[in-house]
């Protein structure tokens, strides 16, 4: 029993997910979740007890891989600017990705303080990596470049997102000059 749960919880989350990148936070109503997953509205609240609830298992799930995969980006990297190159590229890279999609309409959603403060540690952590880069390059003030740096990558993830008139590979292109340029100290 305790795994045919398990599976449910994983089917909505994975609904929750599609419904997230398809449509954003608005798309994500328990009605569409039973819709999606074949499972009765009232099953959905027993799962979760609301739209923050799911958000925030999501943030919990999705966040650390994401994360991960930028870690794993940074770590083959050698030396400081490549490792910045990597973080940006990588966080660029992911925005195809259907979880990423999900992590961005939750990042620019209205979230309840749980929500909010998982994000915060997620991204604290990956900010955390690319202060360590910008120290190695020699930066008085490395949180505050990371803190930039990361607000370049946040517009280039929505500019990528709103399917602007750049081509994604452009727009990564641009961040990457205009960090690496703005990194040096």
């Amino acid at each position: 029993m305790a795994e045919h749960r398990s599976m449910q919880r994983a089917a909505l989350l994975d609904a929750a997910r599609s419904l997230l990148s398809e449509g954003g936070t608005e798309a994500l109503t328990f009605p569409a979740l039973a819709e999606r997953t074949g499972l009765a509205r009232s099953s959905v609240y027993e799962y979760f007890r609301s739209r923050a609830a799911v958000v925030e298992e999501l943030c919990e799930v999705d966040f650390p891989v994401w994360a991960a995969e930028v870690e794993t980006a940074m770590a083959a990297a050698d030396g400081a600017e490549a490792k910045i190159e990597a973080y940006v590229r990588k966080q660029l890279e992911l925005v195809g990705d259907r979880r990423h999609r999900a992590v961005v309409a939750i990042s620019a959603s209205e979230l309840d303080a749980g929500a909010r403060e998982k994000i915060r540690a997620a991204h604290g952590g990956l900010i955390a990596m690319i202060v360590e880069a910008l120290g190695d390059l020699g930066h008085d003030q490395p949180r505050l470049a990371a803190m930039l740096l990361q607000g370049v990558v946040d517009a280039a993830v929505r500019r990528i997102e709103l399917g602007a008139a750049e081509l994604p590979e452009a727009i990564t292109e641009a961040a990457v000059a205009m960090t690496l340029r703005g990194v040096r100290p």
